[in-house]
């Protein structure tokens, strides 16, 4: 539907805010069209009179439903609803984010990326096109945000009545902020894949980023694994509680869908109890390692997974070493991505990381609970300020650690790598000297015998030498007397005779022409 909208001509863009106004009018249109078919279906199986008066009590309570899925909480009579499923939010995240995409190529985002950069070093060119990026990610998340936003205070007012008022500032904060993130990202993911879209970052925030992204997911996954385990350990008080409800079959299939919709608040309370404070289900209540204390609980079967009231086995504060691990893993993944020039900085940058991780968890907290209401139920879930004080100390102290530890190691290595790299041409230069010694038999004897003439010095002790003939001549003998002849004043010596031609090397008398052979007398002990 999204893609007729661009029509046939690509080379007529709209403008970014038409096209972020368009993409936020189809998204409510296909979120309150799922949830109104969801809401006939209850309707249809629910006794008369639950969701109002007819098909208006039905597109009431579907918009209601989507005003919650915002995390938008109203007002009823003694008192306010502010526990909300947080599954509920994928809806309306996942259309969002296929607007947001929709939107960057219909407006053509890419073609706005600036054409003329500063001339100047490519490291300065690479952050102006870095910080042009990151304005058109903005203006594409606002021009999504403020549109859904003004539709969702809409929304709200049309939907008020003597029973439900919903809360039109929670209405348009929370649509905003959740559109707004939702179109810069997919606005970002248009520009390259994950990894470009991480480098439009600065490196500090980068890394930040991703550790307390790998810190808060570590604790997610931790508290979902003890959602499943203590579901599983009691699971027949969950079946005990479903078969008091008896829904029947619709009732049954959608009592299911809301408690698979509570399960990301579920694993949220988990990771609470996890780091330390816990939960509660009630006033005056308490779930956490340190005991646990209940009353009357809601009649909902995902509740039945909670413990029994009384002490909890000391092995229980095991757990607690989760979110150190957590924050020890960040520390690392900060160090790496992005480390620092001094020793002491880097366990700052770790602790900072595990603060921010605690932010996230605290935010989680508070959208996790909230009240059912007035009276005993006003208190539900988990202390935000508690939660994110415990995991900010938990993680950011081992995160620090690790972060310090990595780093270390990150410049020691750096420290060694010059070294090495001087002393990789004296290595090379040794084993060019080890390999041509080993060519002439200085590096390791060789049993065989080394070619060359027989007066080498390598040969003299293995070979015989030869019988020198009468009619050889040794030089050095001659240079010796002639040296000392020299020296010794003496008379003029008479003319030597002619000597006669020699026949046995070069035949001198032969002047007839043709070859005249040589006979070297040094060949005698060759082939």
């Amino acid at each position: 539907m999204l893609g007729k909208l661009a029509g046939d001509d690509d080379e007529t863009r709209r403008p970014l805010p038409v096209s972020g106004m368009l993409a936020a009018v189809f998204t409510l249109g296909v979120g309150l069209a799922a949830l109104t078919t969801l809401t006939l279906v209850g309707w249809i199986a629910a006794p008369r009179g639950t969701l109002g008066a007819g098909l208006p009590g039905v597109f009431r309570t579907a918009a209601q439903l989507w005003l919650a899925a915002h995390h938008a909480g109203f007002a009823i009579p003694g008192g306010r609803v502010g526990l909300l499923p947080l599954g509920l939010m994928i809806l309306p995240a996942v259309l969002l984010y296929r607007a947001g995409r929709w939107m960057a190529r219909d407006a053509d985002l890419r073609l706005r990326l600036p054409a003329r950069l500063p001339k100047n070093s490519p490291k300065e060119q690479a952050g102006a096109r870095r910080r042009a990026q990151l304005v058109l990610v903005v203006q594409a998340g606002v021009s999504l945000a403020a549109p859904y936003a003004l539709l969702a205070g809409l929304i709200a007012l049309v939907t008020s009545n003597e029973i439900t008022q919903p809360f039109i500032g929670e209405a348009l904060l929370s649509h905003f902020v959740l559109a707004f993130l939702a179109g810069s990202l997919a606005t970002a993911r248009m520009i390259g894949p994950w990894r470009v879209m991480l480098r439009l970052l600065p490196e500090r925030v980068r890394a930040l980023t991703v550790g307390t992204a790998v810190a808060t997911a570590l604790l997610l996954v931790a508290g979902f694994v003890l959602v499943l385990i203590a579901f599983v350990l009691n699971f027949d008080q969950v079946e005990e509680l479903s078969g008091v409800l008896s829904p029947g079959f619709v009732g049954g299939v959608l009592l299911a869908l809301l408690q698979l919709l509570y399960l990301l608040n579920a694993v949220v309370w988990a990771f609470s109890y996890i780091a330390g404070p816990g939960f509660a289900i009630g006033a005056d209540t308490l779930v956490a390692p340190t005991g646990v204390q209940l009353g009357t609980v809601p009649s909902l079967p995902l509740l039945g997974a909670l413990p029994e009231s009384g002490p909890v086995p000391a092995w229980m504060m095991a757990v607690v070493a989760v979110p150190f691990a957590a924050g020890a893993v960040a520390g690392v993944m900060v160090a790496r991505i992005s480390p620092s020039p001094s020793y002491e900085a880097a366990p700052l940058w770790g602790f900072l990381t595990g603060v921010t991780t605690g932010l996230v968890a605290g935010l989680l907290a508070a959208l996790s609970g909230g009240p059912i209401g007035g009276g005993r139920l006003a208190t539900v879930g988990p202390s935000p300020w508690e939660v994110a004080l415990s995991v900010a100390l938990e993680a950011g102290v081992a995160a620090g650690i690790s972060a310090g530890v990595t780093n270390l190691l990150l410049l020691n290595k750096k420290a060694r790598a010059p070294l090495d790299k001087a002393a990789a041409p004296v290595r090379k230069a040794g084993a060019a000297l080890a390999k041509a010694a080993s060519r002439v038999g200085l590096a390791e004897s060789d049993p065989r015998p080394l070619p060359g003439h027989w007066m080498d010095a390598t040969e003299a002790d293995t070979q015989e030498i030869p019988v020198i003939r009468d009619d050889w001549q040794d030089e050095h003998a001659s240079a010796e007397a002639e040296t000392q002849a020299q020296a010794r004043p003496r008379p003029p010596e008479p003319a030597p005779a002619a000597r006669p031609p020699r026949k046995d090397i070069v035949d001198e008398s032969d002047d007839r022409g043709g070859h005249v052979i040589y006979v070297d007398p040094y060949a005698w002990d060759r082939d």
